[in-house]
């Protein structure tokens, strides 16, 4: 399993390299350049827009820019941003914590409200219970995130008055108290995580249902075993194994997907900060965000092919 691992890891490296100079060339192509907003004020000239130009090194061939963001990578610097002047790292230690609050927070409510619900609507096929998940899961993957998210604001925060309609804590609360900080957490995490919610309810189900069709669950129910053991020792851990790709590989998506959550409860987050620097053309902070996303990508990648050995010893590699 280590050397496994190792050998992964390290076929990882080329494939970043790949990853990371696609990345580089689209958003350097992107029409216009950072500093076209100086062009509407009357007191910058342009030889002073070309003298910023020069400094930031955009004057020069895309491969050798790339060559020296890559060597600046590697010695732990990605970069001054465009907007705010301050070291790409640092901005982004202050972004990705309220992400992963908020993530973490989603993926936790997804897997435990829809896997038991995907598990419970497996047993009871075609029962009441499954009609009720079913339906339910088919608004979730349906409806839109941002609508969702306004009608939650609607509801609670501005018709009930029971939650606060964005932000992470209340003004004057610096860090917030537990309640604060949950009470902030509330919509905009149910609003991440009721796709993913549905998503899984529905996988779980095809692989649980398919799983009690299987002839080892047949065998084990003909030895005696009471169905609480068939259930538990044979088909649930059986039903996960699909599952774990779709969790797994959802993760950067969860992570990626809190774009439009973040910008409607105005979550000071990634995505929201991903945002604002595309509408900025702040390249370096760009590459460091969706180097981050790409290193999620391989990581959860991997995460799946060892929970596959964890769950199925028949897995070896």
């Amino acid at each position: 399993m280590l050397r496994y691992m190792i050998k992964r890891l390290l076929s990882a490296i080329p494939l970043m390299i790949g990853i990371s100079i696609i990345i580089f060339t689209l958003i350097q192509s992107m029409p216009g350049n950072p500093f076209d907003m100086y062009l509407e004020n009357p007191n910058v000239s342009f030889e002073e827009i070309e003298k910023i130009k020069v400094h930031y090194g955009l004057d020069q061939p895309l491969p050798i820019r790339y060559v020296k963001w890559l060597g600046n990578v590697l010695k732990g610097d990605w970069g001054i941003s465009y907007n705010s002047r301050r070291p790409v790292l640092s901005l982004l230690k202050e972004r990705i914590e309220p992400t992963v609050q908020l993530t973490l927070t989603a993926f936790i409510i997804a897997a435990i409200i829809g896997i038991p619900m995907g598990v419970f609507g497996g047993i009871y096929k075609n029962g009441l219970f499954d009609y009720a998940s079913t339906t339910f899961a088919f608004l979730g993957i349906s409806m839109p995130v941002f609508w969702f998210g306004l009608m939650l604001q609607l509801l609670f925060s501005v018709k009930l008055g029971w939650l606060p309609s964005a932000g992470r804590a209340s003004i004057g609360q610096g860090a917030g108290t537990l309640w604060d900080t949950v009470s902030h957490l509330i919509m905009p995490a149910f609003v991440l995580a009721i796709i993913y919610i549905a998503s899984w309810s529905r996988y779980t189900r095809t692989s649980f249902i398919d799983a009690m069709n299987q002839d080892y669950t047949r065998t084990a129910r003909s030895k005696g075993l009471s169905e609480r053991s068939v259930l538990g020792s044979h088909v649930f851990r059986n039903a996960l194994v699909p599952l774990m790709t779709i969790v797994a590989l959802d993760i950067p998506a969860l992570f990626s997907g809190a774009v439009v959550t973040e910008t409607v409860f105005a979550w000071p987050g990634m995505g929201r900060f991903f945002i604002d620097s595309l509408n900025k053309l702040d390249y370096p902070v760009l590459m460091g965000i969706l180097m981050i996303d790409s290193i999620l990508v391989i990581v959860s990648n991997l995460l799946a092919d060892l929970l596959y050995a964890l769950l199925d010893p028949r897995i070896k590699y």
